[in-house]
């Protein structure tokens, strides 16, 4: 490969005219830009234990009240981009939510796409563009672009989450910004409720619904459901998983990030492929062994992982009689609409 040129190597006056201009040389960085092979990823193999972080967060709940929060939440920070950068990859962020008994997080819109998987807690709620969608572990919550909500808690323990944006792909795009809002008058309908059959949908006799997004809660128990039939049903199938989708069109529940549960068996090892996005892995139940490049986590159940793209990741089951449910979320939605994606043996 040939030697590029480098900065130093050129004069001081010609580089100081370039500024001036607000001009500058490719050749010195295009290896960087553009590295031979694959990309060279910021996103670091990390892992962030839950039983280690939820006295941190109880503390917050006592040292910050709501109305000085806003929304309270630890900030899960991959150290490759810089714990201030807020990222736990290129394209998403992560946070725990903590929401206490009586607590109401206010009303607002913005143009990042959010989900929560709710960790911990019974009798929170959350009310978006008017449908309120109850929160138990296990759940996914969409709160998609533009879209107003809120959170509620009418239960006696903390309820936490865990928040996955395309937070850091909107801002870099410098379109992020949220709106304040008042409290939702709650409106009648639950799209978890009409859509809870798979292959059934309801027929718009009249008119059909406007909604870009119709199913805003995805309950944990017909997740868990789903997975344990299609693990009986295809017991030579390597990775039992279902993809959480829009049950209109059949794509993705959101459309920059991608949202998946997946089953392992007893004592199961499952090899995943280095693919071009980046992935998080969350634990619903059971414990889980991963192996992320030359990494390895021990995962409980609430313990949260990243890998970088173009990694390889091994996940093992570490119960020999107990299923093992893992939620992943992932870039993959995005990197499809820009045509990188990409599976490498």
């Amino acid at each position: 490969m040939t030697e590029l040129g480098r900065l130093e190597d050129l004069p001081a006056d010609y580089v100081q005219d370039l500024r001036k201009l607000n001009l500058v040389p490719l050749w010195p960085s295009l290896r960087a830009v553009l590295p031979p092979g694959k990309p060279r990823p910021n996103t670091q193999p990390t892992c962030w234990s839950y039983e280690a972080l939820r006295p941190l967060l109880m503390r917050a709940g006592e040292l910050t009240p709501m109305e000085k929060a806003e929304r309270r939440v630890l900030v899960l920070a991959n150290p490759g981009h810089g714990l201030d950068n807020m990222k736990a990859s290129a394209a998403m962020y992560l946070g725990m939510q903590l929401l206490l008994p009586g607590e109401w997080a206010p009303s607002h819109r913005h143009t990042p796409n959010a989900v929560r998987m709710i960790v911990e807690g019974e009798g929170a709620y959350t009310t978006v563009d008017g449908e309120k969608c109850p929160m138990s572990r296990g759940d996914l919550i969409l709160t998609p672009t533009g879209l107003w909500h809120e959170h509620g808690h009418d239960g006696t323990a903390p309820v936490v989450w865990l928040d996955v944006l395309d937070l850091p792909l909107v801002y870099y795009m410098e379109t992020s910004y949220a709106i304040e809002g008042q409290r939702q008058t709650v409106q009648p309908g639950r799209g978890d409720q009409v859509y809870a059959r798979g292959g059934l949908l309801p027929t718009p006799v009249f008119t059909r619904s406007s909604k870009a997004y119709p199913m805003l809660r995805y309950p944990w128990a017909e997740a868990r459901a789903a997975l344990q039939a299609l693990g009986q049903d295809r017991p030579d199938q390597e990775a039992v998983q279902i993809t959480y989708v829009n049950p209109e069109t059949g794509g993705d529940a959101l459309n920059i990030l991608g949202f998946y549960a997946l089953m392992l068996r007893p004592g199961q090892t499952l090899r995943l492929p280095a693919r071009s996005p980046a992935s998080v892995f969350h634990v619903i139940e059971g414990g889980v062994a991963a192996t992320i490049e030359s990494s390895e986590f021990t995962l409980a159940e609430a313990d949260t992982c990243c890998a970088p793209g173009y990694t390889a990741v091994a996940l093992r089951n570490r119960s020999a009689d107990q299923p093992a449910f893992v939620f992943i979320a992932d870039e993959a939605p995005l990197h499809r609409k820009l045509g990188v994606f990409e599976v490498r043996a």
